[in-house]
């Protein structure tokens, strides 16, 4: 293996993937803090929810928010449902695995809040089924995604969407826009 070859085209990729969201999604990033910034402001709270690295990033991204990004300010309502061992186990075992997400934003989701499913190919069914069960609660069903969108088009507004097929780039991008929505909601929400 060629280490630096292999090197080199990783920082191209990114670079390239970088540049092409900078260019596709800053409409829908926008329409997404304004989203979570009515939500904050109405005294509602943001969830996050994903699978495996989404899921990781949902946990990130809550804690950001709740406890701080940049500075220190009062905490802002957010919550993972990635976290909670008992209930993900419980539920994927009593009702399945596509149901974990939607249990959850059945029982806590109230009109206002903001739900974020983040899955890099958009066809996670725990996640749409989550964003559908959102809609009916009277939440804001948003997504951060890659790969075409998958089912989530018919689903999430806003909709960020990583012009990207390559997992990982799609992942460093997703983490990328959480952070900079968290920094946006520390200057706008955190006081």
């Amino acid at each position: 293996m060629d280490l630096t070859a292999f090197y080199d085209h990783e920082f191209d990729e990114h670079e390239a993937i970088v540049r092409a969201t900078r260019d596709a999604v800053s409409v829908s990033f926008a329409a997404l803090c304004g989203a979570a910034q009515n939500a904050l402001s109405a005294g509602n709270k943001i969830v996050f929810f994903g699978n495996g690295g989404s899921a990781a990033d949902s946990q990130h991204l809550a804690t950001e928010l709740v406890v701080r990004y940049k500075t220190n300010r009062a905490p802002l309502a957010a919550i993972a449902l990635t976290t909670d061992s008992s209930l993900l186990t419980a539920a994927a075992n009593d009702f399945g695995q596509d149901t974990i997400f939607e249990c959850q934003i059945r029982a806590l989701g109230k009109p206002g809040d903001l739900a974020v499913g983040i899955t890099t190919s958009g066809t996670s069914a725990n996640v749409v089924r989550a964003l559908q069960a959102a809609r009916e609660t009277g939440m804001v069903a948003a997504a951060l995604t890659g790969r075409g969108g998958g089912d989530l088009p018919r689903l999430a507004d806003p909709l960020v969407m990583v012009p990207s097929t390559t997992i990982a780039r799609i992942q460093e991008m997703h983490i990328m826009i959480g952070h900079m929505l968290c920094d946006v909601l520390e200057q706008t929400c955190g006081r």
